[in-house]
């Protein structure tokens, strides 16, 4: 009782004492780069990648699925069936996803292939495949197969536009989709990203298992169409900040992934300038002209990170073909790795008070130092307070299935 009381008189002091603010540009803190592996090597697609981490095979463990090709190479569907764990992902061999009994191809150009993402479009249970092409076209391969081996029809293209006169969504070229409720009445929507950087939307006005859309509009940030710097957007949609609204990551020409926060509500999303992803500290920039096209998951990790733990990761696909791993690294002070910073890792901290030589301290440890003192109830406290403690209860919206 003496030392919680004691620990509780100091924590309060510097609640007060802190001059920190409250909530962060984004809550991703994202670790070093890696590269995605099969049989031991690093994965790299022909042409230009497209990543996404989703259970294919209704097994409980997600797995890769990955567009590939550009230019003069066709477009596929390859996957990558997960053999490992859900704390330690591993791959092997690839297939490719089937379509009216032959590979799934689209017709590519420049820098796209295909832009695969499942999603559950209709009412018959079994996960879909919405893709992207790179004339600026949007189809869906409805799931002909089973839930456990998705095989798929010949994939209708989506149309826009009133009754009578419905018109095939064409955002132009470089059409990247992915499926989210944006103004929260219960129906899944389009959100499409471009060559030209903007992000069209398509609000859906038919129901959820059959979906229509009437009219075509676009992502807002201070009252102009949002259009992404270096062209060639690429959303993913996901509470980033931690203020329950609906935030956009996207990726870009430059190989870079930006950051915009919805300052509006999330019903209706209106977005602040962007703001760059780190890795490791330092901007994320990939060489050359690689057309990052980013997705959010929980890959979980590997006993550093993990396994399993409540911090957004990131896949980055681009022109080497490969397959780019960001994982997020939890904050200093969430000692049940559960992605936030509350009373139960406060209540974890107080057991380790003012003990030494304990090694990590089972995580209280917060400055490396061997012990356990006011120095790391000071940073446990700041980040407290910094807002970096939201729970991730959001899925991201990349357009894969809510597990």
């Amino acid at each position: 009782m003496k030392r919680l009381m004691l620990i509780m008189s100091v924590f309060s002091v510097l609640i007060v004492t802190s001059n920190k603010g409250l909530g962060g540009d984004s809550l991703l803190n994202l670790g070093p780069e890696e590269l995605v592996q099969a049989n031991g090597v690093d994965i790299e697609v022909p042409g230009y990648s497209v990543p996404s981490f989703v259970d294919w095979n209704n097994d409980n463990l997600k797995d890769l699925v990955i567009g590939e090709g550009g230019g003069i190479r066709d477009g596929k569907v390859r996957v990558y069936i997960n053999v490992g764990t859900e704390p330690n992902p591993q791959f092997s061999d690839y297939f490719y996803a089937q379509s009216e009994g032959a590979d799934l191809t689209c017709p590519a150009s420049g820098c796209l292939g295909c832009f695969p993402r499942m999603v559950y479009w209709d009412d018959d249970t079994r996960k879909d495949l919405l893709v992207g092409q790179a004339g600026g076209t949007v189809r869906i391969f409805r799931n002909i197969g089973s839930e456990e081996s998705p095989r798929f029809d010949d994939g209708p293209f989506l149309q826009v536009g009133q009754p009578g006169s419905k018109r095939d969504i064409d955002v132009g070229r470089r059409a990247t989709p992915c499926v989210v409720d944006w103004n929260n009445d219960g129906n899944k929507d389009l959100v499409i990203g471009a060559l030209d950087g903007r992000i069209y939307i398509f609000i859906n006005e038919g129901t959820e298992t059959e979906p229509d859309f009437l009219v075509e509009t676009f992502a807002q940030t201070k009252g102009w169409e949002l259009t992404v710097y270096g062209k060639r957007s690429s959303p993913v949609v996901v509470d980033l900040d931690g203020d329950s609204r609906k935030d956009i990551l996207t990726g870009n020409t430059n190989g870079q992934l930006w950051f915009y926060s919805n300052v509006g509500t999330d019903a209706e999303p209106t977005f602040s300038d962007y703001s760059l992803v780190k890795s490791d500290g330092v901007d994320i920039d990939l060489p050359g002209s690689p057309r990052s096209r980013p997705f959010v998951c929980f890959w979980t990790g590997d006993g550093y990170f993990g396994p399993i733990d409540g911090y957004f990761d990131v896949l980055i696909g681009a022109s080497d073909g490969k397959v780019h791993l960001y994982r997020g690294i939890p904050t200093s002070g969430d000692i049940d790795g559960d992605g936030d910073v509350d009373f139960v890792d406060f209540a974890l901290f107080a057991v380790h008070w003012r003990q030494t030589d304990c090694g990590q301290c089972g995580g209280a440890d917060l400055t490396d130092d061997g012990k356990v003192d006011t120095d790391d109830l000071r940073r446990f406290t700041e980040n407290w307070l910094e807002g970096l403690g939201t729970p991730f209860s959001d899925t991201p919206q990349n357009g894969n299935p809510v597990e």
